[in-house]
């Protein structure tokens, strides 16, 4: 039986260990990936640090996946050999929970998540069942879509159902790896993008992206002078800084929604006040279901958005990890498999 390389995780805090196993044959309603690319995601950390419950280890990562159907299991039939695929967060769903029955598979009772709840993209080959495939367009690249299986389709799939009217002033809190892509987004969208960030060192950045203002967080309070053009029908708070958000919060406008998908695991301080005077809310978005993922990638290849990448063979795993969780990577990175 023919080797593969992984990069896995053998218990929490520890390092990435670079290691050889057999290749797995896919089961019923699996297919085999041959992984080309894996985007090296923040909730990584999960994995990394021990953070989820129920992980079992050891655990290989990975839920940008990118690549190519090398074998296909049994009842497998609109997935074909050779096919180009990947697979994001939304890993599989049991199908008969209330959410399932709905329709509503992203948020799934027994949802699975790739590199999660099964062994993910940090490697060479991988198994993933038949629902959490993704089609990924010929016209792009497997390194430039595998960071849109997340951070792509959770700014895009969060807009587009966030109530905002092309028009409508849509602020981006954050220009990093969510926020670069978000504010490309929403300027695709047709709003008066705002992107609001710490300092004047990515003001540049920003309108290159398609920002139509830019607001530096550090010079000027950015609740006043998101007022200043009318208040925000929407934020979009990419960066996990729950004070940051809670700072913006009085620069929504009437009906304004905050909307949050930067995670992290600390309280957003908001008082009743703030919400019911102007009929605020605030909210959180999943990234999406494979078929939204596959509605991000059309979407990015018809209007050339493009997530900023560093590449790093599978090799340098350790090194590409602590690229990204050091905030140095600008702005997303991908391993590359040999």
């Amino acid at each position: 039986m023919s080797q593969m390389k992984v990069a896995q995780i053998s218990r929490a805090g520890a390092d990435f260990e670079l290691v050889d196993r057999h290749v797995p044959d896919p089961g019923p309603e699996q297919v085999r990936v041959r992984v080309q690319a894996c985007g090296i995601c923040h909730s990584d950390a999960f994995v990394k640090d021990g953070g989820f419950p129920g992980l079992e280890y050891p655990r290989v990562p990975g839920h940008e996946v990118a690549g190519v159907i090398d074998a296909v299991g049994d009842d497998v039939d609109h997935w074909q050999l050779g096919q180009r695929v990947g697979v994001g967060w939304h890993g599989g769903h049991c199908h008969d929970c209330a959410s399932c029955r709905r329709g509503d598979f992203v948020t799934c009772a027994r949802q699975q998540i790739c590199g999660i709840s099964y062994d993910g993209g940090y490697g060479e080959y991988m198994l993933a069942p038949v629902e959490a495939l993704v089609a990924i367009p010929d016209t792009l690249s497997s390194v430039a879509a595998a960071p849109l299986l997340c951070a792509g389709v959770t700014t895009y799939n969060s807009l587009r159902n966030s109530g905002a009217q092309a028009g409508d002033v849509v602020a981006v809190l954050g220009v990093g790896g969510l926020g670069h892509l978000g504010v490309q987004y929403a300027h695709a969208m047709g709003f008066h993008t705002v992107a609001l960030s710490r300092g004047n060192d990515k003001q540049t950045l920003a309108l290159e992206l398609g920002a139509d203002t830019y607001i530096d967080t550090e010079a000027e309070d950015a609740a006043q002078a998101l007022q200043k053009l009318g208040g925000a029908r929407v934020i979009l708070a990419t960066a996990p800084n729950p004070k940051l958000m809670s700072s913006v919060i009085d620069g929504l406008a009437v009906n304004g929604r905050l909307l949050v998908v930067g995670a992290s695991p600390e309280p957003i301080e908001v008082s009743p006040l703030q919400l019911l005077m102007a009929r605020r809310s605030i909210a959180g978005h999943p990234s999406g279901t494979p078929k939204d993922s596959e509605d991000t990638l059309d979407f990015s290849a018809l209007r050339d958005i493009a997530t900023r990448i560093e590449t790093f063979d599978l090799a340098d795993v350790n090194t590409a990890y602590e690229r990204m969780i050091s905030n140095k990577a600008r702005f997303r990175v991908v391993l590359t498999m040999s």
